[in-house]
């Protein structure tokens, strides 16, 4: 298995106005492609989203990444994507939330933006490929086709939010940060030897369109307040909240619970339900998970055949698993060597043979070795 062909393409670089994207640009330049780097504008209202150097999607990003390109020495364009990011991203992600599941948004915006809309946009208009400074690494099989792997260096492996990418997506992807064994200070001095201005800007955090960081603010202001009870796994009322959609699976704080379990010892969210508006809490070990299902499966090559032995990785900076898993009656059933915790309907499972990654699906049901009665 050899590394996708270096013959000179037409490559759009997405680039967000931080130093990944700025020094992928640079590096496919570089190697003697016709690069035009590209921004994407994903709110109508940019002051809107992060400011400062914490986001990926303010005027600060877009001014940042022209620089880059200027001193690239590639053209340079902003194109409008709001819309789609509203309908594809943010509206998802707050329907999601309402309906009791946790949504990676993440990942939705590399399926929905970065490779669907931007990559078709790209492809019309005569590119060979799109650039992103993700880390992951795409190579290309005997027989032509792509695969998506790991990163050369794990601790900065983001194949997980890239497990949504089929192979025609994959034939136009590159990431030109995935197969070098770099550290980030490497990364930063590297942009600092180009001339690259956002050398030193600070990596993005959290979530770009909830620009203060306060999720269940942002979910309260589209999807009002609405007092429910917190109850034990008996039932049992604990305390009210105001609003089931503000919370996860295995939360911890901000439970805000009268008084303490019987036992002494903290308590987790164990379940959340939109139609009750009822949210359940009880020891850390109720949230063993020993199966699950999943629905929308989308594979990076050809679907897998029979039951198989993969290893699974359940969030974006999560470790991996082992488990078994199948396609049966067009859902992914899913069996944990080991029980896991924190898995929450919504979240995105993606599994892996070694190194490369097979697909993605979003979980809908997980079983309990402990059942949740309440």
């Amino acid at each position: 298995m050899t590394q996708t062909s270096q013959r000179p393409l037409r490559v759009l670089a997405a680039m967000s106005g931080g130093v990944d994207s700025a020094v992928a640009a640079a590096r496919a330049a570089e190697a003697g492609h016709d690069v035009t780097g590209v921004h994407l504008a994903l709110s109508a209202n940019p002051q809107s989203f992060r400011t400062g150097a914490r986001g990926c999607c303010t005027i600060e990003d877009s001014r940042d990444a022209r620089r880059a390109a200027d001193v690239i020495g590639i053209p340079f364009y902003v194109w409008d994507l709001a819309e789609r990011f509203r309908e594809d991203v943010v509206d998802d992600f707050v329907a999601e939330y309402e309906a009791g599941r946790t949504p990676n948004p993440c990942l939705r915006c590399n399926e929905k933006i970065k490779f669907a809309a931007l990559l078709d946009k790209a492809l019309a208009l005569g590119f060979d490929a799109v650039c992103t400074g993700h880390y992951a690494t795409v190579v290309a099989a005997e027989d032509g086709s792509r695969e998506l792997h790991r990163a050369s260096d794990m601790a900065k492996d983001q194949s997980y939010v890239l497990g949504v990418l089929d192979e025609k997506q994959l034939a136009h992807a590159m990431f030109p940060l995935g197969d070098t064994l770099t550290t980030k200070d490497e990364i930063r001095a590297e942009a600092e030897r180009r001339g690259l201005a956002v050398a030193k800007k600070p990596d993005s955090h959290d979530i770009c369109f909830i620009a203060d960081g306060d999720t269940q603010g942002f979910l309260a202001q589209r999807l009002g307040r609405a007092e429910g009870d917190i109850v034990d796994e008996s039932g049992a009322r604990l305390g009210t909240h105001e609003g089931a959609y503000g919370f996860t699976i295995g939360q911890r704080k901000g439970l805000r619970i009268g008084h303490p379990a019987p036992d002494g010892k903290p308590r987790y969210v164990l379940d959340i339900s939109p139609v009750s508006n009822t949210v359940t809490v009880g020891p850390a070990e109720a949230l063993d998970v020993t199966a699950l299902t999943a629905i929308k499966p989308r594979w990076c090559g050809a679907a897998p055949t029979g039951p198989g032995a993969y290893t699974a990785q359940l969030r974006a900076h999560g470790g991996e698993t082992e488990v078994t898993a199948e396609m049966a009656d067009g859902e992914l059933k899913v069996s944990f060597a080991t029980p896991v915790r924190g898995v929450a309907p919504g979240q995105a499972i993606v599994l892996y043979d070694g190194t490369r990654v097979v697909g993605s699906a979003t979980i809908a049901t997980t079983v309990r070795r402990t059942a949740v009665t309440a």
